[in-house]
């Protein structure tokens, strides 16, 4: 990683060189630290990175465990498709749902779709996953149009961590927990209900 760029804000952002398409990088800013790989060839790739950053965290930046507000891990996807993304999110994720009935209305159309829905998954709150999925289709531009690397539809999972008020939080323990908790989710529910109809309807709409 050798670009490192500082915002008027005074975040920071360190990055390697994304023109071959696979890149890591890790920001600092007043409020968080985050720190990904894109397109890692595995994820234990990616989750070393991670690691480090935890492991380093109080010795370098001063950050205990009394100072984490939560902690997230998150897999992310795009599906490069150049025309409206709003109808394809529709007919893959809604379309046999209450929304999806809505566009039975004469001349009724998707021009804003962005469903995203967080659970929990303890009793007691603390442990939570989002799953969501991002249009980047513009309302005023709902046609096919030429598509860029930050214009594709973005499928996202997070799994979300707060620490319990009255148990030391481990920020590592809880990181492995998480990965593997998101690994399951990933195949279990992502994949089958989200990845694929994604996929088939892009594919669909490509051949017409």
């Amino acid at each position: 990683m050798g670009n490192f760029t500082r915002r008027n804000n005074n975040d920071c952002c360190l990055q390697g060189d994304r023109s071959s398409g696979r890149y890591r990088w890790i920001s600092l800013e007043s409020d968080r630290v985050a720190s990904g790989v894109v397109n890692p060839d595995s994820f234990e790739e990616a989750y070393e990175q991670d690691r480090l950053v935890l492991d380093l965290m109080p010795y370098m930046l001063g950050i205990n465990h009394l100072d984490v507000d939560s902690l997230d891990v998150t897999f992310a996807m795009d599906f490069e498709y150049s025309g409206n993304h709003d109808e394809v999110i529709t007919e893959a994720i809604l379309n046999e749902t209450a929304f999806g009935s809505l566009l039975d209305l004469p001349s009724a159309k998707p021009i804003v779709c962005s469903p995203s829905i967080v659970v929990a998954l303890s009793e007691d709150c603390r442990t939570q996953a989002r799953c969501s999925v991002e249009s980047r289709t513009s309302i005023y531009e709902p046609d096919s149009k030429e598509q860029t690397d930050e214009e594709a539809i973005c499928l996202s999972l997070t799994v979300r961590q707060y620490p319990s008020g009255t148990e030391k939080f481990n920020a590592v323990e809880s990181f492995e927990q998480q990965c593997r908790l998101a690994e399951e989710l990933m195949a279990e529910k992502i994949v089958p209900n989200f990845v694929q109809p994604l996929v088939g309807v892009i594919a669909q709409k490509r051949l017409t």
